[in-house]
C-alpha cells in the first residue's frame, strides 16, 4: 500500500458530464491505499482462504427481479462484446451480454479462464464481493472523495491525472479504448481488454491504474450531482460522503429497487466518442448487484479507523 497524505483539493468538474458538477473544495485525511487494483492472484488467495462465492456465481433471487422469467434467472455476469458495425450509443445492450457462467474466474464465460492473467485486475466483482474481500484483508473500500484525491496524485488544475494532454507526445497513459466505440478498437495501447496492473505510468503518489483498465468501487451511494460548493473556506467539507441509499435508485426502473454506488476511474472501454470518463473527476452509477467484465476495486486503510 501507499500512504496518501491528507489535504484539500477540488473535487468534481464543471466542464464535462453534469453529474460531476459542481466542482467544489473538500478536505480528506491521510490514508493508505493499494498501489494497484486487486488482482486475480490476490482474489484467488481470498477465495481459497474463505470459500467465498461471488454474486456472479449465485442464482439470482426472483424476489429481487419482479417480472423476470424463471429461465432468465441464472448465475452469470455482463460481458462486453465488440460490435461488428456502428450501433446506437444510447443502447448498451448492443455491446453487453449477460453470459451464463461468466465470473471472476471465467471472465468471458464458462469455457474461459485466467491463463496468464494472474496479474490482471480481477473483474466481475459486485459491491458485496469487494466488501467481503476488504473485510477479509482487514481493509476498507474508499469513499468517492478519497478515491478521487488519490487519483489526482497531487496534480492541480488539469483535466487528466497526468496533466492537460490525454496522450502527451503520443504516449498512452492508461488502458482505454482507441477508435470508434464499440466497433473499432485500434489497440494503440496494445490491449483488447484488461492489462496487467502497473503496465502504465504511476501517478504522483506512486499509484497505478487509477485511470482506465477497470472501474473501481467506492462506498458512496450514487447521487445525480455533487452538493453545492461552500463559499467560505471555514466550511469546506472534511471527509465528505455521498448521497442517500434511497436517492441512489435508478428512476428509469421504478419497479427494481436496486441501490447504486459510485464507481470511479473509467475502464478499457472508455473512448473519445463514448464515456469520456478516463479522468479523476469522472463518476458513474453502478448497481450493487451488478458485476461486469470491466469492474474491479482496490482497498484502503485509515490510520484512525473507519469514517463510516
Amino acid at each position: 500500500m501507499v500512504f496518501v497524505p491528507g489535504g484539500t483539493f477540488r473535487m468534481g468538474s464543471d466542464d464535462h458530464y453534469k453529474e460531476e458538477a459542481p466542482a467544489h473544495r473538500v478536505k480528506v485525511d491521510g490514508f493508505f491505499i493499494d498501489k494497484t487494483p486487486v488482482t486475480n492472484r490476490q482474489f484467488k488467495q481470498f477465495i481459497k482462504a474463505s470459500g467465498y462465492v461471488t454474486v456472479a456465481e449465485r442464482i439470482p433471487d426472483p424476489k429481487d427481479y419482479p417480472g423476470a422469467l424463471p429461465e432468465m434467472l441464472y448465475a452469470g455476469s455482463l460481458v462486453f462484446q465488440k460490435a461488428a458495425d456502428p450501433v446506437d450509443l444510447r443502447n448498451p445492450s448492443a455491446w453487453w451480454d449477460f453470459v451464463k457462467g461468466a465470473s471472476w474466474k471465467h471472465p468471458l464465460g464458462a469455457n474461459s479462464g485466467l491463463f496468464k492473467k494472474d496479474n490482471h485486475p480481477v473483474v466481475h466483482i459486485a459491491y458485496a464481493d469487494a466488501l467481503a474481500y476488504a473485510e477479509w484483508a482487514g481493509r476498507e473500500l474508499p469513499t468517492e472523495a478519497e478515491w478521487e484525491y488519490a487519483a489526482w496524485g497531487g496534480v492541480e488544475d488539469a483535466e487528466y491525472a497526468w496533466g492537460t494532454e490525454f496522450a502527451p507526445g503520443g504516449k498512452q497513459m492508461a488502458n482505454t479504448w482507441q477508435g470508434e466505440f464499440p466497433h473499432q478498437n485500434l489497440l494503440t495501447d496494445g490491449f483488447k481488454r484488461t492489462s496487467p496492473v502497473g503496465t502504465f505510468p504511476s501517478n504522483g503518489y506512486g499509484l497505478q491504474d487509477m485511470i482506465g483498465n477497470v472501474w473501481e468501487w467506492t462506498t458512496d451511494w450514487w447521487s445525480s450531482r455533487h452538493p453545492e460548493k461552500e463559499e467560505k473556506s471555514c466550511c469546506i467539507p472534511q471527509n465528505p460522503r455521498g448521497g442517500s441509499e434511497a436517492a441512489s435508485y435508478d428512476e428509469r426502473q421504478p419497479s427494481i429497487l436496486i441501490p447504486r454506488k459510485v464507481v470511479k476511474g473509467g475502464s478499457h472501454l472508455c473512448a473519445p466518442n463514448y464515456c469520456r470518463r478516463y479522468r479523476p473527476a469522472a463518476r458513474h452509477a453502478q448497481p450493487v448487484d451488478t458485476s461486469m467484465s470491466h469492474v474491479g476495486f482496490r482497498c484502503i486503510m485509515r490510520p484512525g479507523g473507519s469514517i463510516r
